[in-house]
Parts: structure tokens; C-alpha cells; sequence
């Protein structure tokens, strides 16, 4: 049954479409080059945005960049800067503006393209889309590169998955673009690992999925914050609501928002693999777990930790360390898709169209676009 809906094989197909993209990348090396420096060796700042998963995919860049010639790039989401443009730009703004879109057809993705425009001194753009027929990609001229991604990323069901992954992949790589080459092995390795962890945990995934939570909370550090963030409205537009979901830091969570924490809350902890981050995430898992508030909890880590983990299911996706950030924390994300699609059917919702009452849509719809 699960094979006929197109949620289920967008999110199977990911590892291929990260393989396709570095390729239509790479081929590209070259004008994908050429084309950045020229705006950052002028001192252009980078700023990342989108709607929605479209703005979570920078949310989960801009720490993850620091290594790159993207360092100091800022998430600003479009619906952030089209309401108060002025509140992030003025006349001395210089802007390479990565626009990332499913679609392209978002008024505030439009909208905020034009509001940039007007309110920063000068402005490049750096389009990252997955449908060649969307405003955003028909854009032309001089200051934007398009960077047209496999249409089979251009999902059809409502809840963004291949998009996601592989348009934050692809900033990524062009933020590697002088060593394009040495990226193959990365992306190469991100791919099995995932593709094998998919089949190895999809059954126990469903069974955690069949639980009877009412709440989800989704934990991550660092760059896994964001991978957090998307995760929290995977399950929860999947459900159409019927979990309420939140997300934060791990150390933040303990400021108040663990309060959300009872017996009907499924907890996933995205375990950084960092040593010194684990620290301060294991510290707090132990504390969650001793209190004994939660229904059942998912550990999604590359490597166990050494003291173990007692919780209702441990995910092992065993990227290395020396995988950069940008590229292992992608590696996350099926874990909520794929428990989002489930409790979806144990709903007995469609997860392609899981919005009965018509209250979200593929491509937002409502929205005035005020000049």
C-alpha cells in the first residue's frame, strides 16, 4: 500500500537525487565559480531564504557554512523580510541572495525577491529550485544564477521531502564549489549510509509510529536545531495537526520549553557527533529519562554513545566525524519524514493530500503581496 503513495517514494528516492545533484553541480563548476566570486570577492553578504522547509533549509546552513566561502551567511525567512524589509536591509546593503523553492510560485518568495531588491543597495541572486517552470527560475539576467535541480525533486504530494534534502545539499556543494571534486566521496558515502539506514530502521520507524503520542519534540544542536525545526513540521503537517509538534536546542529546551514534555510526548533526540556537543545532550537525555515524563523516545545518532541508550529506539546512521556538517546533518531528516508518512496512514489520512479541511496546500495560497 505504503508504495503507491508519491510521500513514500520521494523520500526513498533521496539518496539518488544527492547523487544527481552533485553531478548537475559539478558539470556546472566552471559558471557556478565564476559567478559567486565575482559577488563575494566584492564583499557581498550571503543571505538564505524561503518560506516554511524552504527558510529551515537555511535555518540548518547557517552554522553549518562556517567552513565554507559562505561563512557568516544569515537565514532570513521570506516571510520575514517581505513584511520589514528595512529591518535587514538599507541603501549600503550589499546581498547574494540564495533563494531556495520547491516550487518557485510562492507569493513570498516573489515578494520578497522584489522587496530585497528595492530596499538593499545592490543585490545578486543564487536561485535553488526544483521546478524549471516557476517565476523564480524564469528570472534572467547577469546578477542571477538558477540552479535547476532533478525534477523528480519537484515533489508531488504536499509535504516537502527530496526538495528539502536536496536543495539544502546543493547550497552546500556550491559553497564547496573550488573543490567540487573532492565532495564526490562525501556525498557518495551520505547516500549509502542513509539508503541503508532507511531499510534497516523503516520497520521499526512504523512501529514507533504506531504509538499513541499526541506531542512530539524534536531536539538538535547546532545545524541539527534546523534539521530539528523541519522535523517538527514534518510530523506534524502529515498529521494534519493531529500531533502537535515543537522543536528547539537541546540546552534551550531546558529554559521552560521542556515543560511541553507528558505522557502522551514522543521525544527525538538528533545526537550531534561531536564529543563535545554530546556532552550537554546526554546530560539532558539522562535527566528526561530519570524524570519519566515522556511516552517513548528515538535516538538518531551516526555512533551509539559509549554509555548506551535506554530509550525506545536507537537510529545509527554511522557517518564518520570527518563528514562536514553541511553534508552529514541532511542524514537526519528521513527519520521524521518517514514517521510522519505513518502516523499519517494509522490516521487514516493520505500522506500525499493530509489536509482534510483544505487548511494547507501545496503552493501557499492567500497571500497579498502589498508594494
Amino acid at each position: 500500500m505504503i508504495l503507491e503513495f508519491h510521500t513514500y517514494k520521494e523520500i526513498k528516492q533521496q539518496p539518488r537525487m544527492w547523487s544527481k545533484a552533485y553531478e548537475l553541480i559539478r558539470d556546472r563548476k566552471s559558471e557556478i565559480s565564476s559567478f559567486v566570486h565575482k559577488w563575494l570577492d566584492k564583499g557581498y553578504q550571503v543571505i538564505l531564504t524561503g518560506a516554511g522547509t524552504s527558510a529551515y533549509v537555511g535555518d540548518a546552513l547557517e552554522p553549518a557554512l562556517f567552513g565554507t566561502i559562505f561563512r557568516g551567511a544569515r537565514s532570513i525567512a521570506t516571510t520575514d523580510i517581505l513584511t520589514a524589509p528595512e529591518h535587514y536591509f538599507d541603501a549600503g546593503s550589499k546581498v547574494l541572495l540564495v533563494s531556495f523553492a520547491r516550487s518557485g510560485n510562492s507569493p513570498e518568495s516573489v515578494g520578497a525577491v522584489q522587496a530585497v531588491e528595492k530596499t538593499a543597495g545592490s543585490v545578486a541572486h543564487i536561485i535553488i529550485t526544483c521546478n524549471a517552470l516557476g517565476q523564480l527560475a524564469l528570472m534572467q539576467g547577469e546578477h542571477i544564477l538558477t540552479v535547476l535541480l532533478p525534477p523528480e525533486t519537484n515533489d508531488l504530494s504536499l509535504a516537502m521531502t527530496s526538495s528539502y534534502s536536496t536543495m539544502l545539499l546543493a547550497c552546500a556543494l556550491i559553497a564547496h564549489i573550488d573543490k567540487i571534486e573532492d565532495q564526490k566521496e562525501h556525498i557518495l558515502r551520505l547516500a549509502d549510509a542513509v539508503e541503508a539506514a532507511m531499510e534497516k530502521y523503516e520497520a521499526d520507524i512504523r512501529r514507533m509510529a504506531g504509538l499513541g503520542f499526541k506531542r512530539a519534540v524534536f531536539l538538535g544542536s547546532g545545524p541539527l536545531k534546523g534539521v530539528a525545526e523541519e522535523s517538527r513540521l514534518k510530523l506534524q503537517e502529515l498529521t494534519d495537526g493531529s500531533v502537535m509538534c515543537a522543536f528547539d536546542s537541546f540546552l534551550g529546551f531546558r529554559h521552560g520549553p521542556k515543560a511541553v514534555v507528558n505522557g502522551d510526548t514522543l521525544i527525538v533526540y538528533l545526537l550531534s557527533d561531536k564529543i563535545s556537543v554530546q556532552r550537554y545532550e546526554l546530560d539532558l537525555i539522562r535527566q528526561i529519562k530519570a524524570l519519566g515524563y515522556e511516552m517513548a523516545s528515538i535516538l538518531i545518532c551516526q555512533t551509539r554513545p559509549e554509555e548506551g541508550y535506554s530509550g525506545s529506539l536507537c537510529i545509527e546512521i554511522g557517518l564518520p566525524i570527518s563528514m562536514p556538517e553541511c553534508y552529514s546533518c541532511v542524514s537526519y531528516i528521513f527519520v521524521a519524514q518517514l514517521l510522519g508518512m505513518f502516523k499519517s496512514i494509522d490516521y487514516g489520512l493520505s500522506p500525499d493530500a493530509p489536509s482534510i479541511s483544505g487548511n494547507i496546500s501545496r503552493v501557499v495560497e492567500g497571500v497579498t503581496v502589498y508594494n
